[in-house]
């Protein structure tokens, strides 16, 4: 007598019903990515957001003071390089005043990005020579709020692009100073 047990053969019927589970989650995957998947996203009923809408740019006095000293802030969007962003401080007041707009105009490249030109008070657009003024006049503008904390807040929130007013319930959030007047 051996002291390994002999070996049961496998049932066909289960054979069949393994490769067929097996079949059927393929089939159920490639269903799923190559039609549902791309029919959502495509019809807008999909929306993908990563991060945050807000930015948080520190606190105001220290950035008003920044700014006197060595004009607008630039802050650059490094994950996708789309949404470079100007953060500047106009008046003597450091919890109003405050205006964040695009650093370049609407499809230019980066090597397009506005210079600040602290004498003449103004943006330079160094592929046009063109220039704009110190409130980013004609460039999509961003709400700015100053908590009560002190912080200046950038909303990058598509759906706020050149609206100044916020809504929100005091029960959710803070009382906010909303600051900076959009041009028309």
């Amino acid at each position: 007598m051996s002291p390994v047990a002999p070996r049961k053969e496998r049932n066909p019927r289960t054979m069949v019903l393994a490769v067929a589970g097996v079949v059927l989650a393929l089939v159920l995957l490639i269903v799923v990515f190559v039609f549902a998947v791309p029919s959502l996203s495509e019809s807008g009923k999909v929306k993908v957001r990563l991060g945050s809408d807000t930015f948080d740019a520190g606190l105001a006095a220290k950035r008003a003071d920044a700014i006197r000293r060595d004009g607008p802030i630039l802050f650059s969007d490094v994950s996708s390089g789309q949404r470079d962003v100007f953060l500047q401080h106009l008046g003597d007041d450091d919890t109003t005043g405050w205006l964040a707009f695009d650093a370049r105009r609407a499809d230019q490249g980066r090597d397009c990005t506005l210079k600040w030109d602290a004498g003449a008070t103004r943006f330079n657009d160094p592929c046009d020579d063109s220039t704009v003024t110190a409130d980013g006049h004609g460039l999509t503008q961003y709400r700015v709020i100053v908590t009560d904390g002190g912080a200046v807040v950038i909303d990058l929130n598509p759906d706020h692009l050149n609206d100044p007013t916020v809504t929100s319930s005091s029960s959710t959030t803070s009382s906010l100073v909303i600051t900076g007047t959009i041009p028309k």
